[in-house]
């Protein structure tokens, strides 16, 4: 046995579940007489819904494999290999269930090191080697590319990623190392740093044809036939493919640089795998390859068995698996036909809920308001949103057409909304106002239409108190942008019946929307959360900590924005509305700030002005601030902000305002944006052991999203 298999060996029975990819070898002879050909194919045995991955066997196989066609091509037998998958998906890297369990170094080194030598030997083989992207390819699945002497990828391709750094990890099989010296550092650091931390953009198959990475680009509907004329064709001297040598001095350095600044906005330092990822990069200028998988090792050695993996890896698992089969929704059977949606009001909220229902949904869409100017601006915003998606061709004119039809808009309530099946309203956030405008529908609608509010901190059970149908009324709180942030807070009112709830959640899966059932509280899950921090800072800033000091502390959080930043994105007096509400139901955990107030009297919509181009405190803001004389350092305002979020967090799981804990990082996640190395929030709580010293207990249990004992 091998080294490589003997390594293997050991690491596949740390990880005796792993869904195995196979790795077929079949001859053909290659069109124009080009000889013998060698086809690898990897396949788990499962259709496209689960991706082929790599775990120990896997690379086994693969390596078998390549034992075969290496032997083939040493006979002289084959002119050449290439790799390709099953339908629509080639293959999406490590198994991140194999990750999860690791427990001591040693075995996180044997992952990376099994991965190089195996992925090496593509690049051995005597005979050129030719990757065929044909679906969806990440991590692994695009390392395994990069090893081989030429790619082709499916102009159908949407997912092709390196998301290594946004999980904890860096691109260990070869990522790091051979795309910066195939297409330059700056291209790479887009696709590792800079994409990886823009929650995992994804690379189009034009993207990856036009950065370099593959060499040629076909049609999806042929891709293998084409690839195997362009395959022969290379081999028989017809196609010469020219690369350019990457610059690599100043604009290396460059590039590095500007990966670094990408990361610092991002993490602000607070998450190591963009900083490793980048030191290796820097370090692979010279076309080393072998010192760049050497140190490829020690990163995913080192990441595996951090803290801030352990958080991506259980961020990962809620947003793909618990986001999936939301806690505590009915039987989706009850849920009833949706093929009608009524929305009163047309203001902007209003307008992107149209848009949303239109596009996933494909039913007719009607937005009432007070008068027909509004109405008519918020029926021809949305045809100017579809209007766009036409432009960039992501819909043809036929579907265009369509879309538009079906967004209309009326002042008639009982004529726009007697047919509808689910009617939401987005109005002003007061009570009386939504009871009245429920009033309304309630006199309109048909009897087992939904009616929802997109409300953001107001009870929906007193909401719908006054109603004959109480049990129909549902919470359905999106976050701003609509288009942009997958949270749904869906509220149970004390009446809401199951019938209405599982619509809900039905309607919600068709949004494609990461769904959480909450209890009737104020402010749900999210804004609860976040105003009680907020008013942890704002405290600090109202006793007569400094602005700038009291924005700063939880940058070492690697936050998404800062809290002055994220109250000037809500809005000043959205903000202060909530904290009333709050301060209402919790007066002695919630307070107001006067000097948010006054900002909010004085007509200030933000605390910062750029005129700079960094934020700074308005000086007419600063001068409505009266202030006390305790000024805490960056220290104090962190710990005041973490046991306040600490307490409230236990608070609301002792109410049962979520199933678990687990909803809570969720809802952060998927609603305000907190990042995967957090793993939401209460992972960091417990790891730095504010949980138990705030609540007197952990959120999670021992081992969960931390390395095991």
């Amino acid at each position: 046995m091998s080294a490589t298999a003997e390594l293997l060996k050991g690491a596949a029975e740390v990880f005796p579940d792993e869904v195995v990819t196979t790795a077929a070898v079949r001859h053909l002879e290659l069109p124009g007489g080009a000889g013998r050909f060698a086809l690898i194919t990897l396949d788990n045995g499962f259709d496209h819904t689960k991706p082929t991955t790599f775990g120990p066997q896997s690379l086994t196989n693969l390596d078998a494999a390549i034992d075969q066609v290496a032997a083939e091509a040493e006979a002289g037998e084959i002119v050449g290999v290439g790799l390709t998958g099953k339908p629509f998906i080639f293959a999406v890297g490590a198994d991140l269930k194999g990750v999860e369990v690791l427990k001591k170094r040693e075995d996180a080194l044997t992952i990376g090191v099994g991965g190089h030598e195996v992925f090496k030997r593509l690049a051995a083989l005597p005979v050129p080697t030719f990757a065929y992207y044909n679906g969806a390819a990440m991590g692994g699945g695009v390392e395994v590319g990069l090893h081989c002497t030429y790619r082709t990828v499916s102009q159908s391709i949407a997912a092709f990623a390196l998301p290594e750094v946004f999980l904890g990890l860096v691109p260990g099989w070869g990522g790091c190392t051979l795309l910066p010296n195939l297409i330059g550092a700056d291209r790479a650091v887009t696709v590792i740093i800079e994409n990886a931390l823009n929650q995992n953009r994804m690379l189009s198959g034009q993207k990856v044809y036009e950065f370099g990475i593959a060499d040629a680009i076909f049609e999806g509907a042929d891709f293998l036939e084409q690839s195997l004329l362009w395959t022969s064709a290379v081999l028989r001297g017809e196609i010469e493919v020219a690369r350019q040598d990457p610059d690599r001095g100043e604009a290396w350095d460059q590039a590095v640089a500007r990966g670094r600044s990408i990361a610092d906005e991002k993490v602000h330092g607070a998450a190591p795998a963009a900083y490793r990822a980048l030191d290796i990069i820097s370090q692979v200028r010279n076309g080393d390859l072998r010192e760049g998988f050497a140190a490829e090792d020690e990163a995913l050695a080192d990441l595996i068995m951090g803290d801030e993996l352990r958080s991506g890896l259980y961020a990962f698992n809620l947003v793909q698996r618990r986001a999936k089969r939301p806690a505590g929704a009915p039987d989706k059977s009850l849920a009833r036909k949706v093929s009608k949606v009524g929305i009163v009001g047309a203001g902007l909220m209003a307008s992107q809920l149209a848009l949303l229902f239109v596009r996933r949904l494909e039913v007719p869409v009607v937005l009432t308001d007070i008068d027909q100017a509004r109405v008519d601006k918020g029926v021809g915003w949305v045809h100017e949103q579809i209007d766009m998606q036409l432009l960039k061709g992501r819909i043809n004119q036929d579907k265009a057409n369509r879309l538009k039809a079906a967004v209309t808009g009326s002042l008639d309530k009982a004529e726009a909304f007697s047919d509808a099946d689910f009617v939401i309203e987005a109005v002003f956030e007061e009570m009386g106002v939504k009871q009245q405008v429920f009033a309304e529908l309630e006199a309109v609608v048909p009897e087992h239409a939904i009616l929802a509010t997109n409300t953001s901190s107001l009870s929906v059970t007193e909401m719908a108190s006054k109603l004959k149908h109480p049990e129909r009324v549902v919470g359905f709180h999106f976050f701003n942008p609509v288009a942009v942030l997958p949270l749904l807070e869906i509220v149970r009112a004390e009446q809401t019946d199951d019938a209405s709830l599982a619509t809900a959640f039905s309607v919600a899966k068709t949004l494609k929307k990461s769904a959480v059932l909450v209890k009737d509280a104020p402010a749900f899950v999210v804004n609860r959360i976040l105003t009680r921090f907020m008013g942890a800072v704002l405290g600090s800033i109202d006793d007569g900590t400094p602005v700038e000091v009291a924005d700063r502390a939880l940058a070492p959080l690697g936050l998404p924005m800062s809290p002055v930043v994220l109250l000037d994105l809500v809005g000043p007096a959205v903000a202060h509305h909530v904290a009333g509400t709050l301060h209402s139901a919790y007066p002695d955990r919630f307070r107001t700030s006067e000097n948010l107030g006054r900002v909010v009297e004085a007509g200030k919509r933000t605390f910062y002005v750029y005129d700079s181009g960094k934020p700074e405190l308005d000086p007419e803001v600063a001068a409505l601030f009266k202030v006390g004389d305790t000024v805490l350092t960056e220290e104090q305002v962190r710990d005041r902000a973490l046991t306040a979020i600490a307490e409230e967090i236990g608070l609301m799981l002792d109410e049962g305002v979520v199933a678990e804990a687990q909803d809570i990082d969720l809802c952060l996640i998927t609603g305000a944006g907190w990042p995967f190395h957090l793993g939401g929030i209460t992972p960091y709580l417990d790891r730095e052991g504010i949980s138990e010293r705030v609540v007197g207990r952990r959120f999670l249990p021992v081992g969960t999203a931390s390395v095991p004992e």
